[in-house]
């Protein structure tokens, strides 16, 4: 498959080292992101919903500390699926 398409995967991470916990992310996307007791994010392993796309796009373009980004990739394989160990 060729980038763009919809098998494609985009997954919301976050670089740990410059988060300093303000938690805009949880405010703005409570579907993907919520707080830990210190008040950093836990973000879900969930694949980014089409539909909460351009808002995942805009926590990313407004971390005070660019801590957030999205990662486009193919969709994980199954255990039983091809290529299975």
């Amino acid at each position: 498959m060729t980038a763009g398409t919809s098998q494609d995967t985009v997954r919301l991470r976050v670089d740990f080292i410059a988060c300093d916990g303000r938690g805009l992310c949880a405010e703005a996307l409570p579907e993907l992101v919520t707080l830990d007791d210190w008040g950093f994010p836990i973000i879900s392993d969930r694949t980014v919903p089409p539909w909460l796309l351009a808002d995942a796009r805009e926590i990313v373009r407004a971390c005070p500390k660019l801590a957030l980004r999205l990662d486009r990739g193919q969709p994980a394989l199954r255990a039983d699926g091809p290529g299975a160990w």
